[in-house]
């Protein structure tokens, strides 16, 4: 793996987090959103990140300076991507938004870039014509809040050079993540798959009024010992994001999934609470009530 210059695209909350981190261990990183607004949404970001990395890792400012420095922001996409020996999509979980997205990169990346898709629940072969370099095409999926939840899924299809497949799985080794390998490609990969189910049951809960969130996510945790309960996590990801991945399953006739989707956008996203990033989704912030020390027992 002779990484030196990574292009991140999408500079929302995983993009920003991705591309910090990236560049927090010593890669040069580009990244790139689709105008000046999403940019500048990045940046602030990022710069909360920084503050985070102090807090969360006793990182020096000094080192968080340094790593801000190596990141360079970007409105067109052919300059974003011009020295990327990879490049990591982080664009929203659509099929039509990546399909076009992939067609663009494909005419003015460098022969030598390497694609990764973050792809939550897509499949990578779905996209991998539209690249245009099918062989140097890829999944690698993180989880949210990457510099504590530090794995990095790596999935390959049928047309991944295996070269390739074990440099990704070098970089994410290097940019300090458990690397796990997928050998065949399944939607939502492991995490997701783990992870999606238990989401969808609880919003199911809520939604026919069983139970309300909060009793919820005390259940899961006193059941089974987890840090948070599923509506935590739920705002921690970002409802939107949710939202995007059930949307798509109700787009391929899932009707269960197609309702959640629209209960979602109507209760939650036309209303502005996306989550902790906008400080209100089924908690309010920056002091949710499952931090409190009484939260299991009142």
């Amino acid at each position: 793996m002779n990484y030196k210059h990574i292009t991140v695209a999408g500079s929302g909350v995983l993009g920003s987090q991705i591309a910090f981190q990236t560049a927090y261990k010593g890669f040069m990183v580009s990244v790139y959103d689709i105008n000046q607004q999403g940019i500048d949404l990045g940046k602030e970001r990022i710069k909360q990140l920084k503050l985070i990395y102090m807090q969360d890792l006793k990182a020096s400012k000094e080192e968080v300076d340094r790593a801000f420095k190596r990141i360079s922001f970007y409105v067109e996409l052919s300059e974003a991507v011009k020295q990327a020996d990879l490049l990591i999509e982080v664009v929203p979980e659509q099929v039509a938004v990546k399909m076009d997205f992939y067609t663009k990169l494909s005419k003015v990346a460098p022969g030598k870039t390497v694609f990764a898709t973050n792809s939550s629940t897509l499949l990578p072969s779905k996209f991998s014509e539209a690249t245009g370099r099918p062989e140097k095409f890829l999944a690698l999926h993180f989880a949210n809040q990457i510099w504590l939840n530090n794995t990095a899924e790596i999935m390959k299809h049928s047309k991944t050079d295996q070269r390739i497949f074990e440099d990704v799985l070098a970089f994410a080794k290097a940019i300090g993540m458990i690397a796990l390998p997928i050998y065949k490609e399944q939607a939502g990969y492991i995490l997701n798959s783990l992870l999606v189910p238990l989401l969808n049951a609880a919003l199911t809960l809520k939604i026919k009024e069983i139970a309300d969130h909060q009793t919820i996510d005390k259940s899961w945790i006193v059941g089974t010992g987890a840090a948070y309960g599923p509506f935590a996590i739920l705002d921690i990801v970002g409802i939107r994001t949710v939202y995007n991945i059930v949307l798509s399953r109700g787009e391929t006739g899932d009707e269960k999934s197609m309702y959640l989707a629209q209960w979602l956008k109507t209760e939650y996203l036309d209303k502005g609470k996306e989550g902790k990033e906008t400080g209100e989704g089924f908690y309010k912030y920056p002091n949710p009530a499952f931090w409190d020390s009484d939260f299991l027992t009142k």
